[in-house]
């Protein structure tokens, strides 16, 4: 019932979106908002992050992120791979065994999205699949289907805003043989549906402030709870390749623990 119900909510969340994309093009905004086609990039990304988090109960956790974006086109398909993989150090007044500094594996994810023109053409979104893998701090395998969009004004200097890029993705894990460590229990398994409402706000011609762009709202659909922080991220191109961003999120409703607070920052390189 758990998974029917899940699998539900997320197609009737995937129709919405697509039907309200679709009215969109037709409706006078007055952010002057319209679906983007074609806007799977062509560019290869490589990106540095770090992220300094806080569960609330003192304990803290800081990862070293590599997140890599590499071009995909397959006949008339194009899309994007993206490969996360990641070092944690966790520590606090509950890990008296660890120490800032002692960095083990993280998680490791690998997501893939894209379109072709025969398939929604009017629409002009993507849908794609992540999977995440039982190695370091995962501890089980996960797969989920994934549906976004972008929306952009036709005339970026007379709208504040500088793109509306809603996602929609579904988690949902599977018991692996990994190893625990001793003392240790293996993770709940992921029942999770993701959203992010990300919105861009141009503040210059080479700084915007982003919304729910890394982190965004989470469902528990195996026990109920919602936990919805509040992310933004301040982005600075310093020239046409390199770009550097810092941000922060903070938890307003958590009736499913994830994290207390977050504070990250990131160097992105675009070739």
């Amino acid at each position: 019932m758990v998974i029917a119900r899940s699998l539900c909510l997320f197609l009737a969340i995937c129709t919405y979106s697509v039907c309200w994309a679709q009215d969109s093009n037709s409706s006078d905004d007055s952010l002057d908002l319209h679906s983007l086609k074609n806007h799977i990039s062509t560019r290869y990304i490589l990106e540095f992050w770090g992220y300094h988090d806080n569960d609330g109960g003192g304990v803290y956790d800081d990862t070293l992120k590599l997140r890599y974006y590499q071009p995909l086109t397959i006949s008339d398909w194009q899309g994007t791979l993206r490969l996360d993989t990641s070092y944690i150090s966790t520590y606090g007044v509950n890990q008296p065994h660890q120490f800032a500094g002692q960095y083990s594996a993280g998680t490791t994810m690998l997501t893939m999205w894209g379109n072709s023109p025969d398939i929604l053409q009017k629409w002009g979104g993507t849908v794609g699949a992540r999977i995440i893998f039982p190695f370091g701090s995962s501890g089980q395998w996960a797969v989920g289907p994934q549906i976004a969009t972008v929306y952009k004004p036709s005339t970026a200097s007379k709208s504040p805003v500088s793109d509306f890029s809603p996602l929609v993705r579904y988690m949902y894990g599977f018991p692996s043989n990994t190893a625990t460590a001793p003392g240790s229990s293996p993770p709940a398994l992921l029942r999770s549906l993701y959203l992010f409402p990300t919105v861009g706000i141009q503040l210059s011609p080479s700084t915007q402030i982003r919304f729910w762009d890394e982190n965004g709202m989470v469902y528990n659909t195996a026990g109920g709870g919602w936990f919805v922080p509040l992310d933004a991220m301040i982005t600075q191109r310093l020239t046409k390749n390199v770009l550097v961003a810092i941000g922060g999120s903070k938890q307003i409703v958590q009736t499913y623990q994830q994290y207390n607070w977050s504070l990250y920052g990131k160097l992105s390189f675009n070739f």
